[in-house]
């Protein structure tokens, strides 16, 4: 059994997780999805200042008051950019694995909004200040975004119509600040909308992807919606379902030393 916790990424909270926890529930693992503060349920706790120390807390605090150790850390889109790499740098001895869900840890000092090209941060910027009250950026339209998928149930897309809710700004444009701690924890990518030769290609290129290349990383491919969670949940469980069959931190920190004293 494994202690998992899934965070999802912008507009959506803890009940996108729903297919893939009842999977993970179903193998006996211990799955804890988490809306974090503004989102899902927890939406009418949204403040101007929700930025990403909050959410980097909401993850610290269910792990530490619900006692979690050897946590499969899964973080989707935004999440996995910005959250767990910063959650793992401040709390490295509970986490045994990230799995970065078509995404990849930013470096130290660039913010989740910096990570789009000028005319979609421009975009953003001006979807903030019309329709966002200056502090949210509304969900994007499903519709479209999904126009050219297919197999998604039936529903999907009025779920996510009526259940998402605008991100807090705040939390877009708020700088990762790491220590580097977090980079000595195996790494799982999931790959979805670009493959693993294309990911290469623009970590050659793009500073913003290095990490995603680093030693330590594995990689699934995934091929689908960039929110798998929804069309291909099953898939999804079972990838983190294996995930969860790798050596844990310690085990692998043990491992690592008894290499070194030559055993």
């Amino acid at each position: 059994m494994a202690n998992y916790v899934l965070l999802p990424g912008f507009w959506l909270g803890s009940w996108a997780w729903r297919s893939v926890t009842a999977e993970l529930r179903g193998h006996g693992h211990d799955v804890h999805p988490l809306s974090l503060t503004g989102m899902g349920e927890r939406a009418h706790l949204a403040r101007p200042d929700t930025d990403l120390e909050t959410h980097i807390t909401d993850v610290l605090n269910l792990i530490r008051y619900e006692d979690l150790h050897d946590v499969v850390l899964v973080g989707h889109s935004y999440a996995g950019a910005v959250v767990i790499p910063s959650v793992a740098d401040r709390m490295p001895e509970r986490v045994r694995q990230l799995v970065f869900v078509d995404s990849g840890p930013l470096p130290d000092g660039m913010s989740q909004a910096q990570f789009g090209s000028p005319e979609e941060q421009a975009r953003d910027a001006e979807l903030v200040r019309t329709a966002g009250h200056g502090r949210q950026l509304p969900p994007p339209p499903w519709e479209q975004l999904a126009s050219e998928v297919h197999g998604l149930p039936d529903g999907t897309l009025e779920r996510l119509t009526r259940l998402s809710t605008p991100q807090p700004w705040a939390t877009a444009t708020t700088p990762v600040r790491l220590t580097g701690a977090w980079e000595k924890l195996p790494r799982l990518h999931v790959l979805c909308s670009f493959t693993v030769e294309q990911m290469r290609a623009m970590a050659a290129t793009v500073p913003a992807f290095r990490h995603m290349v680093a030693d330590g990383c594995t990689y699934r491919e995934l091929p689908g919606w960039h929110w798998p969670m929804f069309d291909q949940p099953g898939e999804l469980a079972a990838i983190l379902h294996e995930a969860a069959a790798g050596p844990s931190s310690e085990e692998a920190e043990g491992a690592e030393g008894a290499e070194g004293r030559g055993n």
